[in-house]
């Protein structure tokens, strides 16, 4: 629901990127949206929602913010940090890579009990690591007791883009790399020319990158459902793990 919406990331400022963006905030707020909401984008992401908000008349019911960025962090918390990487596109494009905090491993319940340490309250201080007093006076050290921690995921999100080499850069390791396949291979010369990455292209920098999943979006309206197929076999051909998405698409992560 838009209302539980708090960060939106643009990658650049193309009309089918942002068109629906005064629209969305919006239904945001004739939903009962409240809560702050933050916008980060390429220089002019500004000027462009609030003239497209003044000109309709529309007026939002929470604090909006908008961040106009650069490379780098643009976000970051406990649970996540978000980095900007810029790419190669007709203006200003952004990848964005989100790379979740390590989580503390699950607690070695058997290791516990096996040690007559019964299940309750002090579980909790067990698995945060604490030193904790036992009934009997004897002092463990919580860290023994809990499995190895849990890798962060790294998602790369992709702006529109030519294969280049901050391609490679926001993708780098990532679980999930969600990537622009404008054309389909073969048509190299033709997405270098509109500046944008073939099927194919997205496969090797997933591939070479070291990426784990790739999925691939903002294909051209040009290739019909029954493209799809061999679109989608041209890619597996370079990098397996390779899916194509299509609207309200669900990925488990």
């Amino acid at each position: 629901r838009p209302g539980k919406i708090e960060k939106i990331f643009i990658s650049h400022l193309h009309g089918d990127h942002i068109y629906g963006l005064p629209g969305l905030l919006s239904s945001r707020s004739f939903q009962g949206g409240e809560t702050p909401l933050t916008i980060y984008g390429p220089k002019g992401i500004q000027e462009y929602v609030k003239v497209s908000l003044r000109t309709s008349g529309s007026h939002l019911r929470y604090p909006l913010e908008i961040c106009e960025i650069d490379e780098g962090i643009v976000f970051e918390d406990q649970q996540f940090q978000v980095s900007a990487i810029g790419l190669t596109h007709g203006l200003q494009s952004y990848g964005y890579r989100i790379e979740e905090a390590d989580r503390t491993g699950a607690l070695d319940v058997d290791k516990l009990m096996a040690m007559g340490i019964p299940s309750g309250p002090i579980y909790k201080q067990i698995k945060s690591g604490e030193m904790v007093t036992l009934d009997d006076g004897s002092v463990i050290d919580g860290r023994e007791f809990t499995l190895a921690p849990i890798k962060g995921k790294i998602i790369a999100i992709s702006g529109d883009t030519r294969k280049c080499d901050n391609s490679y850069k926001l993708a780098r390791d990532a679980d999930w790399l969600v990537h622009e396949a404008t054309f389909q291979s073969g048509q190299e010369q033709l997405a270098h020319e509109f500046f944008h990455t073939t099927n194919a292209e997205a496969a090797t920098i997933a591939k070479e990158a070291g990426a784990k999943h790739l999925v691939l979006t903002h294909i051209s309206s040009r290739f019909t459902e029954a493209d799809m197929v061999s679109f989608l076999h041209e890619a597996k051909a370079v990098f397996p793990n390779c899916q194509v998405a299509s609207d309200f698409s669900y990925f488990k992560l």
